[in-house]
């Protein structure tokens, strides 16, 4: 095996293993606090979403969170049978269902933002660090997902 080789297979080494490790990591830190609210991570993230922009369609969430809508719609469904959010179809066009949140799932959303605010004080970097390493695996993220990118990694 040649040195290059060797080094290639260096978990160390290797850029998807520090962010799959990071995620994994950040998972594990976040879970005890999303417990309290009775959130999973990707609850909390579609709370997010709906904080942001209100009366939002499946897709839109789905888009704005990175997740297909087989693994969105039962997520929803909980969601609302917790009482957190409403889902209606769109008068305008019924193949939409548009989501919105209740007075609960507002509440909850504030109590939530707290869970982001108690995991920064731990991060023992400085706001504008975060933000470019945020910025950096955004960038690297879109870059991933660029059609165009997968088509010249495929070719």
């Amino acid at each position: 095996m040649t040195p290059h080789a060797a080094s290639a297979l260096d978990l160390d080494r290797m850029l998807c293993f520090a962010i799959y490790s990071a995620n994994g990591a950040f998972n594990r830190a976040y879970r005890p606090l999303l417990d309290r609210l009775g959130l999973t991570y990707p609850q909390y993230l579609v709370l997010m979403a709906l904080g942001e922009a209100e009366d939002l369609t499946v897709s839109e969430i789905g888009a704005r969170v990175f997740l297909e809508s087989n693994t969105l719609t039962p997520l929803l469904k909980r969601l609302e049978a917790a009482g957190h959010l409403v889902r209606r179809r769109d008068v305008a066009d019924e193949r939409q269902v548009r989501v919105s949140l209740t007075d609960q799932g507002r509440r909850l959303l504030q109590d939530a933002c707290g869970v982001t605010q108690s995991l920064a004080g731990t991060l023992a970097m400085s706001e504008a660090q975060v933000m470019a390493l945020r910025d950096s695996i955004a960038a690297l993220r879109d870059i991933l997902n660029d059609p165009a990118a997968e088509a010249s990694r495929d070719g």
